[in-house]
């Protein structure tokens, strides 16, 4: 049995669905089981339909995201604060590094569960260079 055959990515899950799993923390596949075993850390493997995570690897691309996101948000609401209420600046310094942290973190997993879901999806893995040969 090959390695698609024995994860299950034969199987066709709807992008919406994928996303709410991912949010969800639950089985790319059966939408039962646990993706994650601890905050971030993602489990071996579904317990509910038995789906090897094995196909995981997100790499850093949720922490970009969260950057992204968390920046434009942060950033903007400092600007708006600014430009609104004009505060002293001991006011940025004791609202904004907890509200940055709070939503690093809120963002995190669920944006890892999306990425990780749409892996499955998808049917994404590592790109490989193949020795072509030619026949002349």
């Amino acid at each position: 049995m090959s390695d698609v055959e024995s994860s299950g990515a034969g199987k066709s899950v709807d992008l919406p669905t994928a996303i709410w799993r991912g949010v969800a923390g639950r089985c790319p596949r059966c939408g039962h089981g646990k993706l994650f075993s601890r905050l971030l850390t993602v489990a071996p493997g579904c317990t509910a339909c038995g789906l090897s995570y094995g196909f995981a690897d997100p790499g850093d691309g949720p922490a970009v995201f969260v950057m992204l996101f968390a920046g434009f948000l942060i950033v903007g609401l400092a600007l708006f604060l600014e430009v609104t209420y004009e505060p002293p600046y001991w006011v940025y310094f004791v609202v904004f590094p907890p509200l940055t942290i709070l939503v690093c973190l809120g963002l995190l997993r669920p944006l890892k569960g999306i990425l990780l879901t749409l892996q499955y999806r998808n049917k994404a893995e590592q790109g490989r260079i193949e020795n072509l040969t030619t026949d002349d």
